[in-house]
């Protein structure tokens, strides 16, 4: 694939004025797009539609800046179709009607409309409703944008009629094409030592049209000589880092940081939740889950992990931000060492399935208190042995209900503390079928 933007715009097609430097670099062909080859390639999905003649309404879904108003635009010039463009956030039904009206005049000249929309999840479910029809007709082929989960926010009818294409950030690679095609553009290299370069394309975080900003940037500055990384990061400001609290973002990262943990791998796990904090995260969530950690993928092969946790958040409420976060990271780092098990939490999944299929089931009398005389007369209590009074301290008695096959649900791993509490029920097991047995 060539470079995202292309080298040599139209010069008549631009308006007067300087431009920003995105804008002066933006492709003119599908094939100068870099980063999405598996979407545009020849043997992409787009690239088939493309070739067969067969383009439908689609969905682009990816994170911002990594070309998704671009694809759409030259899919409108590669299939000389009208192009027009709205965003979710300022278009209300008045605006969307005259779209469609002027739409369907086009398509009675026989001329087809690409319709793309912008934040496309901003509309309601009705709102995405009315495209429907209009979709169905042939009057617009709908494209539209989200940075959102589509199975979330867009809805069935919507999703059912247009194709879902994923697009990828972009990785250094492909940024540093961007960055040779925008100092081309300039007519100079950047004045950047080679680790300061590196750190500016990190800075963009895979977003080509901050990287093209950041470098506008840079090239305006008059440095003595070659700026070295410290330098950068002083005269520029970090990006912020692309993280949706209430989002997929919230929901990739927490499930990134628990899956480390499980994986027992400190070091991927202190990153991730050192992701979540640059973020925004409130800390407070992440001491809540990490306590969920230690439950259900520890728990009692290290009874500790819990408490330790539960201090954790503790000491982070006193003492607050930052200062609180080091107490949550030092969880995060034991939680990832200590030994794992989720055998409490299969049985007590195990028990609650076993109790809705027989949640009628009473308790068998002997283990039942009879604290009136009628209830010693039906037999309650009767037969009961007190535990503390047989010699191994153990009567081995059947708790179930008496119609219910006994069922066995904690099964503990050969790990950690539950190694002793497998040796523990290995032992009352023994004693239970040598008590059944005689």
């Amino acid at each position: 694939m060539a470079d995202l933007f292309d080298t040599a715009p139209d010069e008549a097609a631009r308006p007067a004025g300087p431009r920003p430097l995105a804008d002066r670099l933006r492709p003119r062909r599908l094939s100068d797009v870099v980063g999405q080859e598996h979407l545009l390639g020849p043997d992409g999905p787009l690239g088939v539609m493309l070739t067969s003649g067969a383009l439908g309404s689609l969905i682009l879904w990816g994170p911002p800046g990594v070309g998704k108003t671009t694809i759409a635009r030259l899919l409108a010039d590669e299939t000389r179709l009208a192009f027009v463009q709205i965003s979710a956030i300022f278009t209300g039904v008045a605006d969307l009607k005259k779209v469609f009206e002027a739409a369907k005049l086009r398509h009675a000249n026989g001329q087809g409309t690409l319709l793309f929309v912008d934040e496309i999840h901003r509309f309601n479910k009705a709102q995405q409703d009315g495209f429907l029809p209009h979709m169905e007709d042939g009057t617009i082929l709908l494209v539209g944008a989200t940075t959102e989960n589509p199975s979330f926010e867009l809805n069935a009818a919507l999703l059912s009629r247009a194709q879902v294409m994923v697009l990828e950030r972009l990785d250094l690679a492909h940024l540093e094409l961007l960055a040779q095609r925008a100092e081309r553009e300039l007519g100079r290299a950047l004045p950047l030592t080679g680790p300061a370069r590196e750190a500016l394309l990190e800075m963009a975080d895979g977003d080509g049209r901050a990287l093209l900003n950041l470098i506008e940037q840079v090239a305006a500055w008059k440095p003595h000589g070659p700026i070295s990384p410290d330098e950068l990061s002083t005269r520029l400001m970090k990006r912020a880092a692309q993280y949706d609290k209430s989002g997929d973002g919230h929901y990739n990262l927490i499930s990134a940081l628990h899956k480390s943990v499980r994986g027992s791998d400190p070091d991927a796990a202190l990153y991730w939740f050192t992701r979540m904090l640059e973020g925004g995260e409130d800390p407070r969530y992440l001491a809540r889950r990490l306590t969920r950690m230690a439950v259900e993928d520890i728990a009692l092969a290290d009874p500790q992990a819990q408490g330790i946790c539960l201090e954790a958040w503790q000491i982070y409420e006193r003492l607050g931000s930052p200062e609180g976060e080091l107490a949550l990271a030092q969880a995060v780092i034991y939680l990832a060492l200590a030994p794992k098990s989720n055998a409490g939490y299969a049985a007590y999944k195990n028990a609650r399935a076993a109790a809705r299929r027989t949640g009628s089931e009473p308790p068998p009398k002997h283990i039942l208190n009879a604290p009136t005389a009628l209830m010693k007369e039906q037999g309650y209590g009767e037969g009961y042995e007190y535990d503390h009074d047989t010699e191994a301290g153990f009567s081995g008695q059947n708790y179930f209900p008496e119609d219910m096959k006994r069922g066995v649900y904690y099964t503990p791993v050969e790990r950690g503390f539950e190694r002793e509490l497998k040796r523990r029920l290995d032992y009352f097991t023994k004693l239970r079928a040598r008590r059944q047995s005689g």
